[in-house]
C-alpha cells in the first residue's frame, strides 16, 4: 500500500525515511522507539526528524531518547516532547516541537522553562522544525547556543 502523505513543508534537518500506512482517511507511522504506529500530525513530522537528527548528527543513542515525557508540573501531569537521558538515567536535554507553522516564541521558551525546572536537564531544545534554538542551563541560568550540543561528548 502507498499511503497517500498529507503535503508537509520539508524541514530544516536532514530528510528521513517514515514508514507509513493507510487507515481509512488517516496516515500513520511506524515509530521505532515506542514500537507502535502514530498518527502523523505536522508535530510528529517534526518530532521524527529531530530523532533521527539527535541519532545521526548528535551522537545519541536510540535507547536514551524517551518521547512523551511524564513531567508532574504543580500536581498536573505534563509531558515534555523528547528527553534524551545521561549515563545514570538523568534528564540531559528536553526538546519542544511544535508543528512547521507554529512559531518558536517567549511562550514556547517559558513553557520548557517549566518543564526544565522539574527536570533539570543541561540543554533545552526548541523546534518547529524550520528553525531551531537551543539553550544551556548551567550555574543557575539559561545560555542560547548556536547549535545543537554534541550528545556523544556529553554521556
Amino acid at each position: 500500500m502507498n499511503p497517500q502523505a498529507p503535503d508537509y513543508p520539508r524541514l530544516n534537518f536532514p530528510p528521513i525515511r517514515l514508514r507509513a500506512r493507510q487507515r481509512g482517511d488517516t496516515v500513520e507511522i511506524w515509530d521505532a522507539l515506542r514500537g507502535i504506529y502514530l498518527v502523523l500530525t505536522p508535530e510528529e513530522w517534526v518530532r521524527q526528524h529531530l530523532i533521527a537528527y539527535l541519532v545521526t548528527t548528535c551522537g545519541v543513542q536510540a535507547k536514551r531518547i524517551a518521547e512523551e515525557y511524564a513531567v508532574a508540573l504543580n500536581g498536573q501531569p505534563q509531558r515534555a516532547d523528547v528527553v534524551v537521558a545521561g549515563d545514570c538515567g538523568e534528564p540531559l536535554l528536553l526538546a519542544e516541537c511544535k508543528a512547521p507553522e507554529v512559531p518558536i516564541t517567549d511562550r514556547t521558551l517559558a513553557q520548557a522553562v517549566r518543564y526544565n525546572s522539574v527536570l533539570c536537564a543541561r540543554w533545552i531544545v526548541l523546534t518547529n522544525g524550520l528553525k531551531h534554538y537551543c539553550w544551556e542551563y548551567t550555574e543557575g541560568r539559561y545560555e542560547q547556543c548556536s547549535d545543537f550540543p554534541n550528545l556523544a561528548a556529553n554521556p
